[in-house]
């Protein structure tokens, strides 16, 4: 007879599925993170700079970004600050609402992106779309937008 308890834990398939899982995106956050250190970026400054580059007139609320880099407001804060001193955004206030600060792709910043984006597309290239099968990889895209959808 199963319990409860019985159906809270993973099959020794399922365990070893979570664990590589786990160790996979370990694997491929670090290899993306070790490409862009070349260009004095990380993945999340990447990430950023992406979702600039894709806003209309290169600018978001800061709000905004947060949700879509799925970073908290206050570690994206202390990113953006950073990202600031290097000339890459610029900050400025959200007219007609004092408390909203808008992010702001600069020159700078748009061209680092430029110039690292085509190792960035590699490395993830290397590190997972190149490395598994077609439908593999299109199985992990309906998997990740269940587990979305899900989270949503």
């Amino acid at each position: 007879m199963t319990t409860t308890i019985d159906r809270l834990w993973l099959t020794s398939e399922q365990q070893t599925i979570w664990r590589t899982y786990l160790a996979g995106v370990s694997r491929i956050n670090e290899r993306l993170d070790a490409e862009l250190r070349p260009f004095g970026l990380d993945l999340g400054e990447y990430e950023i700079l992406v979702n600039l580059s894709e806003a209309d007139h290169l600018e978001m609320r800061m709000s905004e970004l947060a949700d879509r880099v799925r970073q908290s407001r206050s570690r994206l804060t202390h990113t953006v600050a950073r990202m600031e001193s290097k000339g890459l955004i610029l900050r400025k206030s959200c007219q007609g609402d004092r408390r909203g600060v808008i992010a702001v792709l600069t020159a700078t910043g748009l061209n680092l992106l430029k110039t690292a984006a085509p190792a960035h597309v590699a490395s993830v290239r290397a590190a997972l779309v190149d490395v598994v099968s077609g439908e593999d990889f299109e199985a992990l895209g309906r998997a990740m937008k269940a587990v979305v959808e899900v989270a949503d």
